[in-house]
């Protein structure tokens, strides 16, 4: 069997790490880097710490907006898939590289998987709701992390087949978490020690594109009450270098900027924090398996399953509310919400069936 996988940002690299190697035992796997993230620090970098095989073909396509960037992800697939001829692509998520992946399989005839299926926040403000929805629609296997997703593709009458296999990215927390939260020299450089310390992280195009938005952002970051380790995504240190914000933060006595860190840099700052402050998906997930309480800079979510259990406090950009859910108490429980860490052997058993 071969398949051609497509990623391009960061959480893609660390799903892939779950599914990849499980995959080329089964067959062939051909990797397609869209390099929606080109830096290092958003690239490369997962690649050396999580063992990925080099991606067999890199497109060199990032930048621009999510259309233009879509339409070169595309006219760059097109004669790759003529090409490589797959028996099916894979995509993970929610990125313009899951839309265009999905998109130019479907075109050229070649049945799609999509890891990570039926999340929905319901806010198709978010280029990434519509990247999600559309590329549900058009695959042909459709592997769901949660019965909350499965209920979600229900509603649709989606025409593929829904699978639930858990979600991959518990496979890699149970892997590296437990080494990452003993790397406390990682703390050092900001100068915090463990459970003493928030970790903010801030990309959202609806936060930091918007003026207004990116403005309520930074009051809410001053506004928070402890040590906070703010790794800058190359994004969002463009918009509040060009907004004239970033003085107010390099002089906020609390905060310790960075540069953005690798997976196990990452996750060593993740599962020693006091909390969690972000508005990224994968962080909201990732803070629940580590047993670390987050706070949600965004008025919705695609994993409800995190409020619901109490451990995720959705505040939007309202610094009052954050400073709140700061306080309250995690739960005593922590239900295991998205599988058991096989699910990259799953989707792998889902994937031979459309050989």
């Amino acid at each position: 069997m071969r398949v051609l996988t497509v990623i391009g940002n960061r959480p893609q690299f660390i799903k892939a790490a779950a599914v990849s190697s499980r995959l080329r035992r089964l067959g062939e796997e051909i990797t397609v880097h869209t390099g929606q993230h080109y830096d290092r620090e958003l690239s490369q970098v997962f690649f050396d710490e999580l063992e990925l095989p080099p991606p067999d073909h890199m497109l060199g396509v990032g930048g621009g907006t999510n259309t233009a960037q879509t339409a070169r992800m595309l006219a760059a697939l097109e004669p790759l898939l003529a090409e490589t001829r797959p028996d099916a692509v894979l995509v993970y998520g929610d990125t313009n590289s899951t839309l265009a992946g999905a998109l130019a399989a479907v075109q050229a005839g070649v049945p799609v998987a999509h890891v990570e299926a039926g999340m929905r926040s319901f806010d198709r403000a978010m280029p990434e709701e519509v990247n999600r929805v559309v590329t549900d629609h058009l695959s042909t296997l459709l592997l769901v992390p949660s019965q909350t997703a499965a209920e979600n593709l229900a509603r649709e009458s989606v025409a593929g087949r829904v699978e639930l296999v858990g979600d991959v990215m518990v496979d890699v927390a149970q892997l590296l978490q437990p080494g990452a939260r003993a790397r406390v020299e990682t703390l050092a450089p900001y100068g915090v020690e463990p459970g003493g310390y928030l970790l903010a992280t801030a990309h959202r195009a609806g936060n930091v594109d918007d003026p207004v938005r990116l403005a309520q952002l930074v009051e809410l970051l001053l506004a928070l009450p402890a040590p906070t380790v703010f790794p800058l995504h190359p994004r969002t240190r463009s918009r509040l270098e060009t907004s004239g914000l970033l003085a107010a933060l390099e002089g906020a006595a609390h905060l310790r900027l960075a540069p953005p860190l690798g997976y196990l840099d990452f996750t060593a700052l993740l599962c020693n924090a006091q909390a969690v402050v972000t508005d990224s998906g994968g962080v909201q997930k990732e803070a629940y398996l580590a047993a670390v309480p987050c706070v949600t800079m965004r008025p919705s979510t695609e994993w409800v399953e995190t409020v619901d259990a109490g451990w995720n406090v959705l505040v939007d950009l309202d610094a009052d509310a954050a400073l709140a859910a700061l306080e309250r108490t995690p739960p005593a429980e922590r239900p295991q919400l998205y599988g058991d860490g096989q699910a990259g052997q799953r989707v792998v058993d889902a994937l031979a069936t459309l050989a």
